[in-house]
């Protein structure tokens, strides 16, 4: 009886081992993976470093400059020679926003001046940010100045970068951003909207837009007359009053993600209706990138002038929702001077 329970014993405990045998094998794969990985990040971060060594090694920097270092940079571009501006100083810099927040706008500021050159959102391609890869080739070429846009200066420019919207693979390789950022001295711009109604105001009217194409069958998120602006204001949206305060509370929650994530950086935050409203912004911003600083001007026009009662088509009911709520302060908040 005895050897018949061992044999029985001796069976099951076959099933065990391959399990056993099974989960080791698993176990040794996901770690050599992870530590193939982070020997991959390790060597990418010291790549950078000494890339960005290289650069200023050949240009003898004066003292204010060396106060700087971590800032500046002296490219070569792969695709021209930047000549007798081989040793300008270049500042690296990208523009973290959201749709609707007067971003276009901005940039459009800072690419008016003779010395930015501000590309636009190069991450709005799926393929440029698919994995950590492509987003750091993306960024060099940015950086070296081998990228070309309407945006593209001379071999003078002092200063470069590109504006990145928060649904464009912010948050899914945040780590390595930052690593990336650091190593290369980037200079970080925040740049959001205050009134989170107005901005959903802006958000519903463009995606209406995009169907309706009021402006001669043609979509424009952003226009440069009075008239173009005008017929777009026409347009009321319905806002849905249930979903509106989670609405509002997710994107405080993504906007503060996006401060907490990257607070490590050399960083400046920018609110929309401040800039509207106090122009001296303009030259803080001009003078944390280190560029002469010029009056810089847009030709885009606002749109929605008017205040949200007169933009909403159910007012009334958007009105009841945030009343006596922390959200009350947007329905009477203007976002333009007066």
């Amino acid at each position: 009886m005895s050897a018949f329970l061992f044999k029985i014993s001796k069976r099951s405990s076959v099933p065990l081992r391959m399990v056993l045998v099974l989960f080791v094998t698993i176990f040794g794969v996901f770690v050599f993976t992870v530590c193939i990985k982070q020997i991959t990040i390790e060597n990418k971060s010291n790549n950078i470093a000494l890339t960005t060594e290289k650069e200023r090694s050949h240009c003898n920097l004066h003292a204010s400059a060396q106060e700087e270092l971590p800032q500046i940079h002296f490219p070569q571009p792969k695709t021209y020679s930047r000549g007798e501006c081989s040793c300008n100083p270049v500042r690296f810099f990208v523009l973290f926003s959201m749709q609707r927040s007067g971003s276009g706008w901005f940039e459009t500021l800072l690419n008016s001046h003779p010395n930015i050159s501000s590309h636009g959102e190069i991450f709005s391609v799926k393929e440029r940010r698919i994995n950590i890869s492509s987003i750091i080739k993306t960024l060099d070429s940015v950086y070296n100045l081998d990228w070309f846009s309407s945006a593209s200066k001379n071999e003078c420019v002092a200063a470069v970068g590109f504006k990145w919207m928060l649904n464009q693979g912010v948050f899914d390789n945040h780590k390595e951003i930052l690593d990336y950022f650091n190593l290369k001295g980037v200079s970080v711009t925040f740049l959001f909207r205050r009134n989170l109604l107005r901005r959903l105001i802006s958000v519903l009217a463009n995606d209406y837009d995009r169907h309706a194409k009021q402006l001669n069958g043609i979509h424009k998120s952003h226009v440069h007359t009075k008239q173009e602006a005008e017929v777009l204001a026409q347009f009321k949206p319905v806002i849905n009053t249930t979903a509106l305060i989670a609405n509002l509370r997710s994107v405080e929650r993504t906007m503060t993600d996006c401060l907490l994530l990257f607070r490590s950086t050399h960083h400046k935050i920018l609110y929309y209706e401040d800039i509207v409203k106090n122009h001296k912004e303009l030259v803080q911003i001009q003078e944390f990138l280190g560029v002469p600083v010029r009056k810089l001007l847009s030709r885009q026009v606002k749109i929605h002038l008017r205040p949200p009662s007169e933009q909403i088509m159910n007012w009334k009911d958007v009105y009841i929702m945030l009343n006596g709520t922390q959200y009350e302060h947007f329905l009477h908040q203007a976002d333009y001077a007066n």
